[in-house]
C-alpha cells in the first residue's frame, strides 16, 4: 500500500516551496516522484503550431515524494503515514489515529 494517493492533502517540508499545501494530481511511480496542484511551478516554452498558438505556459513540475507529507484530518499537520489492519482491510492512518480519506479519481 502506498503512503500518498491521488487527491490527498499534502505540505512541502523541503526545498524552495517548503510550507505549501497542496492536492496531488499526479504520481510518478516508477521514478517516485509526485506532481502537486499549484506548487513547484516553472515556465515552458511552447512553440505555436497550427492547432495551438505559442507561448509562456506555467505547468508544475514533479517534486519527489520523500519531500512532501500527509495533512493529518484532524489536527490539520504534517504527519507520518502508517497502515493499520481493520476487519482484515488495510486502512493509512495519520498520527492522531485518524484515517486518511480515501480520495477517488
Amino acid at each position: 500500500m502506498r503512503r500518498l494517493r491521488v487527491g490527498d492533502e499534502v505540505v512541502v517540508i523541503r526545498g524552495e516551496d517548503k510550507g505549501k499545501r497542496g492536492k496531488i494530481t499526479r504520481i510518478l511511480a516508477e521514478r517516485d516522484l509526485v506532481v502537486i496542484e499549484g506548487v513547484n511551478s516553472v515556465k515552458r516554452h511552447i512553440r505555436q503550431t497550427p492547432n495551438r498558438p505559442g507561448g509562456i505556459l506555467e505547468v508544475e513540475a514533479p517534486i519527489h515524494a520523500s519531500k512532501v507529507m500527509a495533512l493529518d484530518p484532524e489536527s490539520g499537520k504534517p504527519t507520518r503515514v502508517r497502515v493499520k489492519v481493520e476487519d482484515g482491510k488495510k486502512q493509512r492512518v495519520g498520527k492522531s489515529g485518524a484515517a486518511l480519506p480515501v480520495s477517488g479519481r
